[in-house]
Formats: structure tokens, sequence, C-alpha cells
């Protein structure tokens, strides 16, 4: 078995996971630091293009684990962070990072948001380098290694 082919295997049961736990995070916070780690994922690479923007917006539209949520709520969310990270990047960026260290005191929330991360960067087959430091940054902003997400 490949790298690849590793990394989806575990993505699937790390996504098998999350659905069970977001249900129990049901919260604005929570929405908020998921939708946000959606846009910075989506916006790793420093930009966000319009087919980033839709296929990220698909993902959430059609994960199980975020069918707790008003699907028009979190895309209002997420196109919130998208436009702030359009406009000004590392503005954007702050408010993004500052959304997710709101769950600090919620480590099996953080944790969710972090997993989530991981999940849309590895949704394509390759989560990259630039993926992998919004992973990290999100996962110190909560306090949390990112060594135990392999990031």
């Amino acid at each position: 078995m490949g790298f690849l082919d590793n990394l989806r295997n575990g993505l699937n049961n790390v996504s098998s996971q999350l659905s069970d736990q977001v249900s129990r995070f049901k919260s604005a916070d929570f929405a908020e630091a998921t939708m946000s780690m959606c846009a910075l994922i989506a916006a790793a690479d420093g930009t966000i293009s319009p087919e980033e923007r839709r296929k990220v917006a698909g993902f959430i539209a059609s994960n199980d684990s975020l069918k707790v949520f008003q699907p028009n709520d979190l895309k209002t969310r997420f196109d919130k962070y998208c436009d702030k990270l359009s406009q000004d990047y590392d503005f954007g960026r702050i408010e993004a990072i500052q959304a997710i260290g709101k769950l600090r005191s919620k480590p099996d929330q953080a944790r969710a948001v972090i997993q989530l991360g991981m999940i849309i960067g590895g949704a394509d087959g390759n989560f990259d380098e630039t993926e992998k430091v919004q992973v990290r940054d999100a996962a110190r902003a909560v306090s949390l290694d990112p060594a135990e997400f392999g990031v």
C-alpha cells in the first residue's frame, strides 16, 4: 500500500470518527471554527480560486459530519472567511486562526476542527505543505501539538 492509499485510509478513518463527534459539538463557535479552517485550507497557497472555493463548498455541503448545521449558515461563514482571506490574506488569516483559537478550552472540539482541516487538505489526494502549515498553525492556536496529527 502506497503513501496516498495510507493517507486516504487514514483520512477515511478520521472522517468516520469526526462524524460521530460533530453532532455533540453543535455550537456557533464550532461552526465558525470549522468554516474558518475550511477557508484556510482553500487559501493555503495565498489565494482562493473560484474552483477551490467551489470544491470546498461542495465538500462542506456533502460532508455527513457537518449535516448537524444549517447549510446556508455554513456557507455564509465560509464565504465570510474566504472574502477576508481574498481581500487581505494576512489579516484574514489572523481572523481565521483567532476563530479556531476560541476552541482552546474545548480540546475535543479543537481536535475535530484540526481533523476536518486534514480531511479537506487531503481530499484531492495531495495534502501539500502549504495545507499542512495551516493545520499546524491551527493546532498551535488551540494549544495542541501538531505532531499529534502527523503534521
